[in-house]
């Protein structure tokens, strides 16, 4: 009887053992896989893309054309909001003003030459007038004798007399003649001096002139109103920098050298890169949801307005890639909004309402067979599925599947083979 006992209580022991044991490891088996319930919702299929922000609209500041040695001796602090003719940068114009102050005084010198060709050419032409009155008073006289000889008659003045009257009548007249010739050189001469020293003297102004347009592109002012973003230089940072710093104060730049930027930030737009694995897929007008780095607290709406003909080689990774750019308007902006800030655009690709939708990690190819996992009754059983559309983390089921099963995010048989 003793032994009877003993035997039954082993055996329940061993029962309440085993069911245990089975229990746990069914509890441990499955409770340990991560698992989510079906939606029926919209599927929307996305691209997702990395970009910069910048303005549609931006006035760019640059260096002047001209100038001996562009040193940037004060510089708008990046980022300050600036009003319109605020001064922007402004160069070193000590070797201007030096320069100034030696073409001023070649102008003056330059303006008393003038003076001093014309004073010279009046007298030269006085002087040769005075003696053309000399000359035809002389003549005057000469035809005067000549006169009163004819009238006293041959019997009172011999024919040589006469005949010397009309000589010096005649020498007279001649001599006045080339007089008015001597008169009208000096007149062409002096005006050709004094046009001489005219074009010296406006060959001075033009340089003065010249000498204080560049003293004043020196100082460069803002356009209109808006918030500074200084540009990188690429000559500080060395031929291999590719994070060259901002123009500062000291810096040296060179003509033409974009030193800020005023951006219009009523307007925005992302350029990003599509790679050309996915350039079919994208196409112009696409809904675009964008993500900014540097506000996390809102997400911005935008369309794609723009998408390149041919495709860049991209040497940023090896080997090298194919990308097509893609510039995507926001049509809401923030003034957190600065120009240069990084974000992500998600391109929306295609859109399925109404569809049972669970994520891509719980569809498994099988023998052929696309399945999805599902627990019924406290166990896991697997289901043959139909795919409407796929993309990179969620999957639209057409058929198979209903909203509200419960799925598994994970393999089973890899846990149960674990």
């Amino acid at each position: 009887m003793k032994r009877a006992i003993g035997a039954t209580l082993c055996v329940a022991v061993v029962l309440t053992v085993g069911s245990l044991a089975i229990w746990r490891w069914w509890r441990g088996d499955h409770a340990s896989l991560p698992t989510q319930v079906a939606e029926h919702t919209t599927f929307v299929d996305f691209l997702e893309v990395r970009g910069e922000l910048r303005p549609v609209v931006s006035r760019v500041i640059t260096a002047p054309s001209s100038g001996a040695d562009l040193l940037i001796v004060d510089l708008a602090t990046n980022g300050s909001p600036v009003k319109a003719d605020d001064v922007v940068v402004q160069f070193d114009s000590t070797t201007q003003q030096r320069t100034l102050e030696q073409r001023q005084s070649e102008l003056k010198q330059a303006e008393s030459e003038v003076q001093k060709a014309d004073a010279e050419g009046r007298r030269r032409v006085q002087a040769a007038e005075a003696e053309l009155e000399q000359l035809r008073s002389a003549r005057d006289r000469a035809q005067l004798a000549l006169q009163g000889a004819d009238q006293q008659g041959a019997e009172l003045v011999s024919r040589v007399e006469v005949e010397k009257l009309q000589l010096a009548l005649s020498d007279a007249e001649q001599h006045v003649i080339q007089l008015k010739q001597k008169i009208e050189g000096e007149r062409r001469a002096a005006a050709a001096d004094v046009a001489i020293a005219r074009q010296k003297r406006d060959k001075a102004s033009y340089d003065v002139a010249e000498t204080e347009r560049i003293i004043t592109s020196l100082t460069v002012k803002a356009p209109t109103a808006g918030q500074i973003s200084l540009m990188p230089n690429f000559r500080a940072g060395g031929p291999m920098n590719r994070n060259p710093p901002e123009f500062k104060r000291g810096d040296r730049a060179w003509f033409g050298a974009p030193i800020a930027e005023l951006p219009d930030l009523s307007s925005v737009r992302l350029s990003c890169r599509v790679d050309e694995a996915d350039r079919a897929r994208v196409s112009r007008d696409s809904a675009v949801r964008i993500g900014v780095d540097a506000i996390p607290d809102r997400e911005f709406e935008g369309r794609i307005t723009d998408i390149s003909v041919v495709a860049r080689p991209d040497f940023t990774s090896f080997p090298p890639v194919r990308n097509f750019d893609v510039v995507v308007s926001l049509t809401s902006t923030d003034p957190r909004v600065k120009s240069g800030m990084s974000g992500s655009a998600r391109i929306e690709l295609g859109r399925l309402p109404g569809v049972v939708v669970v994520p891509a990690s719980a569809v498994f190819l099988r023998d052929g067979a696309t399945i999805v996992y599902t627990i019924s009754h406290g166990s896991v059983e697997p289901r043959p599925v139909t795919v409407a559309r796929r993309s990179r983390d969620r999957v639209a089921i057409a058929s198979g599947l209903t909203a509200g099963e419960r799925i598994v995010l994970r393999d089973p048989t890899l846990e149960t083979s674990q």
